[in-house]
């Protein structure tokens, strides 16, 4: 039996809803699988969508927006390709395939194109293959959520627009360099410190045991184990008396 993709589909309600609507009426003909959510905004779509559409069952998620100057908010496309190459780098850096997200633009009166790109993405996800939610993969898309739900990296990527399109009071603008290098580093620190909440879901352990597990340094182990310490999310656990501190989840 062959392979068909579950697709789900975020589009704009000023162009790119019309532009399938349109597809539909001038029967331009596309695979019927997708499901279809409308939103008023392309930038209205949270990263985390993604990893719940992935852990909901679907292969492959599609967002489609208006071209970038044409969008009925000015610059809410704009957004949504930052907060998307943000999701790309996370489905990358947890070993998930970033092909199976797709960001892009279709007007109200391109019907076809519409219909092109949905062939385009269903094609890809079919030789790609099924999302299979093994328990690795499971477990990474429960940390990705994680991270993308957390205070920190929305905090971030909120204070990004702002960083690169506004002075400080030195008159000085941040490198956009600068700016990426910052966003990077929050990402990596917060996957870590949420796998280490995932793998502390099953008792308690020491710091080694997490370094080996994670594949990282002693050193850079310990610095998230500290933060997490520090912000309340584990604690030593009391009903271990060795020779090295072991950690649990707080309750």
């Amino acid at each position: 039996m062959s392979f068909e993709p579950k697709i789900l589909s975020f589009l704009c309600n000023w162009c790119a809803y019309a532009g399938a609507d349109l597809a539909g009426i001038s029967r331009f003909q596309y695979p019927p699988n997708t499901r279809t959510i409308r939103v008023m905004c392309s930038g209205r779509i949270d990263p985390a969508f993604i990893p719940r559409a992935f852990l909901a069952g679907f292969d492959g998620v599609m967002i489609l927006g208006c071209h970038p100057g044409d969008c009925h908010y000015l610059s809410g496309n704009l957004q949504a390709e930052r907060k998307m190459t943000l999701t790309r780098s996370l489905l990358a850096q947890e070993g998930i395939q970033d092909e199976r997200l797709m960001l892009d633009w279709v007007s109200a009166g391109e019907g076809q194109r519409f219909a092109q790109l949905m062939g385009s993405l269903i094609a890809k996800i079919r030789a790609l293959g099924p999302l299979s939610l093994s328990s690795g993969m499971e477990e990474k898309l429960r940390v990705m959520l994680m991270s993308l739900e957390g205070e920190k990296i929305r905090w971030v990527m909120g204070k990004c627009p702002q960083l690169l399109e506004s002075e400080n009071v030195y008159g000085e603008f941040t490198e956009p360099a600068k700016v990426q290098e910052v966003l990077e580093q929050t990402v990596r620190e917060e996957l870590h410190k949420n796998h280490i909440l995932v793998l502390l879901e099953t008792g308690s352990l020491a710091a080694g045991d997490i370094s080996d597990k994670l594949h990282l340094p002693l050193k850079e182990t310990l610095s998230y184990l500290v933060s997490l310490v520090g912000e309340g999310r584990i604690v030593f656990d009391p009903a271990e008396e060795s020779h090295y501190p072991r950690y649990v989840k707080s309750v």
